[in-house]
């Protein structure tokens, strides 16, 4: 899946312990070291989820059918779903319809007992695994992050992980409850965005995170499906302003868990992601348990590759400019947006042929990386961690350089490495864009010269 394209691993912490999630980590971390390119790795946390009991086999529920819905920790069967969610029988009631998986199956609760409910399912389908069950975020009595998470979270940060995502997130406040040090010390935090709550607090959730993903699944049950595809505009196009990397996930690919080849729709789906501005496109099922992962990756960027040569680069940043960018926080952070849109205007008025970027903590990589410019990022970092985290963004090649100490001799050596692994070539016209301290907390440095 590396050779074919994948940047960024996911590890599904609600699906396996945390022994094999673990595991699983040092494989996926050996597979990075032997494709001998920056891998990134996403510890995507199970927050406040409720699941159904595992199901031993594969099991088909058809429109019409009864079932019953019981709190408890057991199996499901075909005509019991156990719900690891003790206040099920109080926090929902009679009349009530809720989804499982991602939102494909729905019924609707018709009698409540003293140690379950009747259901009718309304729109039946195939169960398999442990599949969420959806439970409207303002009737949830459970937080983000809950204990759960933070015991997991302290385990993956003891090993070294790049991201975590945090499930169910309502508010900023959540985000500051994982009480992780920030970026490049600590893992980048993604926002998951997948309540009304989340809507509603949209640009503080995105100012307090690393990143941010779309999670269209419980998004699209908490909201009208005709909503969805504006939201994602909308959580896409904030993130891009705040310079924040922004993934679209949920069946993207669906059909193709089983199929040779994707939809006509979901291939279009891909690339309107693509033309939204999205930093990253993400699978799910496709490469868990799907028949031919490989084949899978190797589509999606595909289609993803071909978008970014449709994409509006001239027009996309005076578009942001002028929509996206709201009145900046602090003088630092106009500086930085001066300096990144004159960076992007000498890759297009100049034919530069590389923006490299110096940055300890990534910041500038994803500062220039909001305007998209049509010129590659060559993102240098001395950090592992740093440059691992910037597979996510949108556009950038990571390079690892050994040291930045006086910026004069950082850029000579930044440019050097880069022409000698074949990135750029002597004369090339390179811009270099850096902060001029590691104190600064902008980016206030452009220069541009030629490769020697």
């Amino acid at each position: 899946m590396i050779d074919a394209g994948m940047d960024v691993a996911r590890i599904n912490l609600s699906q396996t312990s945390l022994e094999e999630a673990l595991a699983r980590y040092e494989r996926i971390r050996a597979a990075g070291l032997a494709a001998k390119r920056p891998l990134g790795i996403l510890a995507d946390l199970p927050g406040p989820k409720i699941r159904l009991g595992a199901f031993e086999h594969e099991v088909r529920v058809e429109s019409t059918q009864m079932i019953r819905l019981a709190p408890g920790d057991g199996p499901s069967t075909e005509a019991c779903f156990t719900v690891n969610y003790p206040t099920l029988l109080t926090d929902l009631r009679v009349g009530d319809r809720v989804t499982l998986g991602d939102g494909s199956i729905l019924f609707e609760l018709t009698e409540v007992h003293d140690d379950s409910f009747s259901a009718q399912v309304i729109f039946g389908g195939l169960l398999q695994g442990r599949p969420g069950l959806h439970i409207p975020s303002d009737r949830l009595m459970l937080s983000s992050p809950t204990a759960e998470d933070l015991r997991l979270v302290d385990a993956f940060v003891d090993i070294g992980v790049d991201m975590i995502a945090l499930s169910f997130v309502r508010s900023a406040h959540d985000i500051r409850r994982v009480g992780l040090e920030p970026a490049p010390r600590g893992p980048l935090v993604v926002a998951k965005i997948e309540t009304r709550s989340a809507i509603e607090n949209l640009d503080g959730i995105v100012s307090a995170s690393g990143a941010v993903m779309v999670a269209r699944g419980d998004l699209g049950s908490e909201c009208s499906i005709e909503d969805l595809p504006h939201l994602q505009k909308e959580i896409i196009g904030r993130c891009i302003a705040l310079g924040r990397p922004a993934i679209t996930a949920t069946q993207m690919l669906e059909s193709m868990i089983t199929s040779p080849s994707p939809t006509r729709a979901e291939a279009s789906d891909v690339a309107n992601a693509v033309f939204d501005g999205t930093s990253a496109v993400m699978l799910s099922a496709e490469t868990a348990i799907g028949t031919d992962p490989v084949r899978v990756v190797a589509t999606m960027a595909r289609i993803a590759s071909r978008a970014d040569q449709e994409f509006d680069h001239e027009g996309w940043a005076p578009t942001i400019q002028r929509d996206r960018l709201q009145e900046p926080l602090s003088v630092d952070a106009a500086i930085t947006d001066v300096m990144t849109m004159a960076t992007w205007r000498a890759a297009s008025d100049i034919g530069v042929k590389a923006i490299v970027c110096i940055s300890r903590s990534g910041f500038t990589v994803r500062a220039i990386a909001r305007f998209r410019p049509n010129t590659q990022i060559l993102g240098f970092s001395p950090d592992e961690r740093t440059v691992r985290q910037l597979t996510m963004s949108w556009g950038a090649t990571p390079v690892l350089i050994d040291r930045i100490d006086d910026m004069e001799s950082t850029l000579q050596r930044a440019v050097r490495q880069a022409r000698d692994a074949g990135l750029l070539r002597t004369g090339d016209l390179v811009a270099v864009l850096a902060g001029s301290s590691a104190a600064s907390g902008m980016t206030d440095t452009l220069r541009v010269l030629r490769c020697p």
